[in-house]
C-alpha cells in the first residue's frame, strides 16, 4: 500500500490487492488480486471483484459493482443519480433523504475504455467492450463493442476474440 493513500478502516481488501498513490477508498470492497490505480476514488457500497484493474483517475461511486476480471481504463466516470440536483424546489440543499442510489453493474470480463462515462442504472454485459470516450446511457449486451455519444453497438465480438 502506498503511503499517500487514504484507505478507510471500513474498506474490505482481498488478498494481493495493490492500491497505488493518492487513491481514496472508503466503505467499499476490493477482491483478490485487483489493482487500483493512482488518483482513483471508490466510494462506500461500491464493489470491485477479483482480478480487476481500475486505471488512474477513475471514479467509482456508491452503487457500482464490477464483477471479476473487469478492466476500467483511465479517467472513467460512473454516475449513480439519473436526475441530480443540489437543491430541493424550495431552494434548500438536498440531503441523503432526498436521494436514492441507482445501481450500475459491470459483468465479468467487460472492458471500459479511457474517458468513458457510465450513466446510472445500466448493465454492461459479460465480455462487452466500451470504447474510449463513450457515454453509456443504456444496457450493453454481452460480447458487444459499443462506442460514441451516446454509445451505440459497433459490432459483436467474434469467436476467438477475448471476452
Amino acid at each position: 500500500m502506498e503511503a499517500h493513500n487514504r484507505v478507510g478502516p471500513d474498506v474490505r481488501l482481498g488478498r494481493d490487492v495493490r492500491v497505488f498513490a493518492f487513491a481514496n477508498l472508503y466503505g467499499c470492497s476490493v477482491g483478490d488480486g485487483s489493482r487500483i490505480g493512482a488518483f482513483v476514488e471508490i466510494q462506500k457500497n461500491a464493489v470491485v471483484g477479483a482480478r480487476c484493474k481500475v486505471s488512474s483517475h477513475s471514479f467509482l461511486c456508491e452503487g457500482v459493482t464490477l464483477e471479476d476480471e473487469v478492466f476500467v481504463g483511465h479517467h472513467v466516470c460512473f454516475t449513480n443519480d439519473l436526475l441530480p440536483r443540489a437543491c430541493r424546489p424550495d431552494g434548500t440543499m438536498q440531503t441523503k433523504a432526498d436521494w436514492k442510489v441507482v445501481p450500475t453493474l459491470v459483468r465479468r470480463r467487460a472492458s471500459i475504455g479511457s474517458g468513458a462515462v457510465i450513466l446510472a442504472g445500466v448493465t454492461i454485459g459479460e465480455g462487452a467492450m466500451v470504447g474510449a470516450g463513450a457515454v453509456v446511457t443504456r444496457d450493453v449486451p454481452a460480447r458487444t463493442v459499443v462506442a460514441g455519444n451516446p454509445a451505440r453497438v459497433v459490432r459483436a465480438l467474434r469467436d476467438g476474440e477475448a471476452p
